[in-house]
Order: C-alpha cells, then sequence, then structure tokens
C-alpha cells in the first residue's frame, strides 16, 4: 500500500523546474498520492490547478495561511467559497493562527480563522489547520466550529502533549512531519505520537519545509520534497513500536477517510 502526504507545498517556486521528477520519486519511494496546502488566494488557485492536471493523484486545499490574513478581502472569501464546490478541493485551510512570528496582526488573524471556519461549516469541508504559538486562542475559536465541520486536522503537529490531549478531545486528526526528526525541538514528539490513536493520525512532509534532520544522505540543496515521507514514516513506526506495514496502511486509510478520497485501486494513481 502506497502512503498518502497529507500536506506538500508543490506550488512553491522550489518545485517549478523539476516538478514532474518530484512526483516521479515520489512514486519511486511508495508515495501514491498528495494534497498539495493552499495558504493564499494565488496559492489555492495554483493547488487546484496542478490537482485538476494529475488525473487523480494530486488533491488540493484552498485557503489562506494566518501569515497571510492581513491580504484576505470580501474577494478573497468569494474565491475560497467557489474552490470549495470544486471536486480536487478537499478541505478549507491552510488556515489558523501563528502568534510566533505575527507577520499578521492577532486581531485580524483571528477575524480571518473565523471566517474560514464558517466556510467550512456551510459547505461541510475538513478543516486543514496551522496554529504556532497561539493554542488558548485557537482552541477557543476551533471549539465554537468543531460540531458544524465533519473532521478536523491540526497539520504539522508540534505543540506539548496538553495540547494534543485538547486537539483528541476535539476528536481532530493530527498530522506528523519531518519535526518528529528534529532532536533540537522535537524530541518530545517521539514520546507523544505514541497517544495519537492509529485512526486520527496523518503523515506529511510539508515540502520543501522541514527536511527531516535524520536522513542520510542529506540533499545537497536541503529541500523537502514528497518521497521523504517514507523516512517520516520509517521514525513514527520505530517511535510507536509498529512495523512500517503497520503505519501505512492506518495513516493511508486515514487520510483516505479524512480527505473522502478514493481507494487507490479506483484513484487512476
Amino acid at each position: 500500500m502506497d502512503l498518502i502526504d497529507i500536506g506538500a507545498n508543490l506550488t512553491h517556486d522550489s518545485f517549478h523546474a523539476d516538478l514532474a521528477d518530484v512526483l516521479a520519486r515520489a512514486s519511486a519511494h511508495g508515495v501514491g498520492r498528495m494534497v498539495i496546502t493552499g495558504a493564499s488566494r494565488e496559492g489555492s488557485e495554483h493547488a487546484l490547478s496542478l490537482a485538476r492536471a494529475s488525473g487523480g493523484r494530486l488533491f488540493a486545499t484552498a485557503g489562506v495561511h494566518p501569515h497571510h490574513a492581513v491580504d484576505y478581502d470580501d474577494a478573497t472569501d468569494a474565491l475560497l467559497r467557489r474552490l470549495a464546490t470544486e471536486p480536487e478541493v478537499r478541505a478549507v485551510g491552510e488556515t489558523g493562527l501563528d502568534y510566533n512570528r505575527n507577520y499578521s496582526p492577532r486581531e485580524t488573524q483571528r477575524e480571518v480563522f473565523e471566517r474560514q471556519l464558517a466556510i467550512a461549516a456551510e459547505f461541510g469541508m475538513p478543516l486543514f489547520l496551522h496554529q504556532r504559538d497561539a493554542h488558548h486562542d485557537f482552541l477557543a475559536l476551533l471549539k465554537r466550529y468543531r460540531d458544524k465541520v465533519p473532521a478536523a486536522v491540526v497539520h504539522c503537529f508540534t505543540d506539548t502533549g496538553d495540547a494534543l490531549r485538547d486537539y483528541l478531545d476535539l476528536d481532530c486528526h493530527i498530522g506528523i512531519t519531518g519535526w518528529i526528526c528534529d532532536e533540537r525541538r522535537g524530541a518530545h514528539l517521539r514520546e507523544l505520537v505514541k497517544l495519537i490513536p492509529a485512526d486520527r493520525l496523518m503523515l506529511e512532509t510539508d515540502s520543501p519545509y522541514l527536511l527531516p534532520r535524520t536522513l542520510r544522505p542529506m540533499p545537497k540543496d536541503r529541500r523537502n520534497e514528497p518521497m521523504y515521507l517514507a523516512h517520516i514514516r520509517d521514525e513514527v513506526a520505530k517511535d510507536r513500536g509498529e512495523t512500517r506495514e503497520a503505519v501505512t496502511e492506518a495513516s493511508t486509510r486515514t487520510a483516505e477517510r479524512f480527505f473522502r478520497l478514493p481507494e487507490l485501486a479506483s484513484a487512476g494513481v
């Protein structure tokens, strides 16, 4: 069974010149399908166009990252509502709060997050969520809408055990990236990943970011890409005391249910 990368930023400039090769390498390393992250107005439209051209291998999310919240206007809201009706778009997001860098004012982030929560609720879409150093405000807003949306994944989880339990109590899914391979910042995740139920755990690269630090050899360009999802799977399997096959099976089935994807045999992959 092939893996599903639930968070790949394939619209990033670093993939423009060799995307076909990136997809071929992913396939060769057992990554059959990918969900392209939409994190801005333009990025969400680009993600949809890539998904449409993929023959059922790529899917997309549509949303505005909190870094870009200051650019969110009524036209953006209307666009996201239109994108939510497209068959290749499988979740609203990346949306949430980021108080670490504060590229957009916090009040604006909260307003824009709530507008996207409302879109997900209106269209019955899953949520693809971002939270960094904003757990209290993020959780308060999410609680208002959690019972109005079918599912929610806290993408690229890097937070504490208390935060993890809060999200699991809300029946959220958890996305694990190569952050778990970072001995400087992510060592705590090696214990926390054991607490995530198999039907709530999904895997992602967040490429081209978060190249796993335990890769050997390291790519010279230091660019992360979907083929390295297999390495993240192996690390997660080791930490959970499970086989690679078990983690692949569970995470793939979970992603299929979350994003309402066809099973691999009928996906045209």
